[in-house]
């Protein structure tokens, strides 16, 4: 088995375990979801150093960074209303990467607690949420 497919199971098994943890971090949601604080600002996940992902949001852009800052996903956003938005990538640094310049995720903010937002996003037949904390 190679490098790729170990990390891949690896995030997907770290990703699940966390999934369970940061379930029940929203005990007191916003009401309404404070939809707007996805529009700009620094994220992370929780549970994930920064050194192996961050997130940063500015003037419509999205751009992932993983392995220390070196390798990086950009997206642009286009946002339908302030919690819902399609994200479609538009370069990457790493070709080995499974995320394809092209590939458009449809993306929605469903539930947020002050600096918490859960996110679930959607590509082709694929939906998983995602809880990021903002951060700045």
């Amino acid at each position: 088995m190679n490098f790729l497919k170990i990390f891949s199971i690896g995030m997907l098994v770290l990703s699940a375990s966390q999934m369970r943890a940061q379930q029940t971090e929203m005990k007191k949601p916003d009401n309404p979801a404070k939809c707007a604080n996805i529009r700009e600002g620094k994220f992370l996940r929780t549970n994930y150093p920064e050194a192996i992902w961050y997130m940063t949001i500015k003037d419509n852009v999205q751009t992932e960074y993983f392995n220390n800052g070196k390798d990086y996903i950009k997206s642009t956003l286009v946002f339908v209303d302030d919690c819902n938005y399609t994200s479609i990538v538009l370069e990457k640094s790493d070709k080995n990467d499974p995320a394809q310049i092209g590939d458009v995720f449809n993306n929605k903010v469903v539930e947020t607690q002050d600096n918490f937002l859960k996110i679930q996003s959607k590509i082709e037949n694929t939906q998983f949420e995602v809880v990021y904390v903002k951060v700045k």
